[in-house]
């Protein structure tokens, strides 16, 4: 059975919908179509000259990568920069580069988590939860039918509130309508007013489903013109957002963690604050550039935040608040590769899924 990339985009966009991405990133299908048959994909931090070259050794015609290497768009291809040297490469040896970027980062199961694992982090929450991602469907269901188009909902992704699933409100009352000639009603006859017992089942879901869960009420719904409303909710969502908290199983000596984060992280080295007196128990963590997220880290309660990228006179503002330890962009994510990896083989077997063996980290340490 061949495989398609638009397969696998569409699964990697299954587990982090595009949707979730920061309003200024780049994430889905940069080069190629999706259209293509693929012979094996290569997974990397960065897309850059030297990951095009392993791909056509490797003959992968598909790259996933965390960071898309057109971020801010490009004018012209003319080679006068790593950006456009990259794609012109890929598009000569139609090699189709796929980034999932920030949608990844916010998802509860995305970079997030993978560093919490790294680290040993139990009890993990999303440390700045998105608002605005959820909506709720209402719809009017005759009794006998409502579990049949309630399971058809949930199968399509409604009533998934963190660990409970098939969750709804329901409430019984009557139904009104009058069909005209025109109607070819599920109940009732043409000109006479009709009483029905109905369900009003109200079921929250992730916004960017819609369209999945009207096709499905409409598909199993009896009534010719299905009533319904959906509304978009103000509620964070907890399953989507920027950062996570968890908490050692175990209260551990400052400069002990720290240790034991170059270890389980592999750095080489740590920029952090002046060290907060007490033990390690709880923990706030953001790959890449997590320096917005100071103020949530410090009002959940930790004790230490793990990012990347903080200026100077941002260290400042830890003010003995909370230990801020810096490990470095790349390091923070680079295995975000094994988190990818092992997503791609749970579902395809068919052809090679393998890391990239370039580091692309452009900072170096004396």
């Amino acid at each position: 059975m061949t495989v398609k990339i638009k397969d696998v985009t569409d699964y990697l966009e299954s587990i982090a919908p595009r949707s979730y991405q920061e309003s200024y990133d780049n994430a889905g299908l940069i080069t190629g179509n999706s259209s293509w048959t693929v012979t094996g994909i290569l997974v990397t931090l960065d897309c850059v000259e030297a990951v095009i070259e392993e791909a056509i050794t490797s003959q992968c015609n598909l790259i996933v990568a965390h960071h898309p290497i057109v971020f801010r768009g490009l004018k012209k291809l003319n080679g006068n920069n790593y950006v456009e040297r990259t794609v012109i490469k890929a598009i000569k040896h139609d090699i189709a580069i796929h980034a999932i970027h920030t949608n990844l980062d916010n998802v509860h199961t995305g970079v997030n988590r993978k560093i919490c694992e790294k680290i040993g982090l139990k009890n993990l929450k999303i440390l700045q939860p998105k608002k605005d991602t959820l909506s709720k469907l209402v719809t009017f269901i005759p009794t006998q039918h409502a579990e049949a188009v309630l399971g058809a909902l949930h199968q399509a992704g409604a009533g998934q509130i963190g660990n409970y699933k098939n969750c709804s409100f329901r409430t019984e009352g009557t139904g009104t309508f009058m069909p005209n000639e025109s109607a070819s009603p599920h109940i009732g006859e043409a000109n006479q007013q009709e009483f029905v017992k109905e369900v009003r089942a109200e079921v929250i879901f992730p916004t960017h489903l819609e369209g999945k869960l009207l096709q499905a009420l409409r598909s199993v719904h009896p009534y010719e013109e299905v009533a319904y409303y959906s509304s978009i909710l103000s509620n964070e969502n907890q399953e989507v957002g920027s950062g996570m908290t968890g908490e050692l199983e175990t209260p551990v000596e400052p400069l002990a963690f720290l240790q034991g984060l170059k270890i389980s992280m592999d750095l080489q080295v740590i920029r952090h604050t002046k060290i907060k007196s007490g033990p390690v128990k709880k923990v706030a963590v953001c790959g890449g550039s997590g320096s917005f997220l100071l103020p949530q880290a410090i009002q959940s309660g930790a004790d230490m935040f793990i990012t990347a990228d903080f200026k100077y006179h941002e260290f400042f503002d830890a003010d003995g608040r909370i230990t801020i330890a810096d490990i470095g962009h790349y390091e923070s994510e680079v295995f975000t590769k094994e988190l990818l990896q092992d997503v791609l083989m749970k579902k395809f077997s068919t052809f090679a899924i393998i890391f990239s063996k370039t580091v692309t980290n452009p900072i170096s340490y004396l």
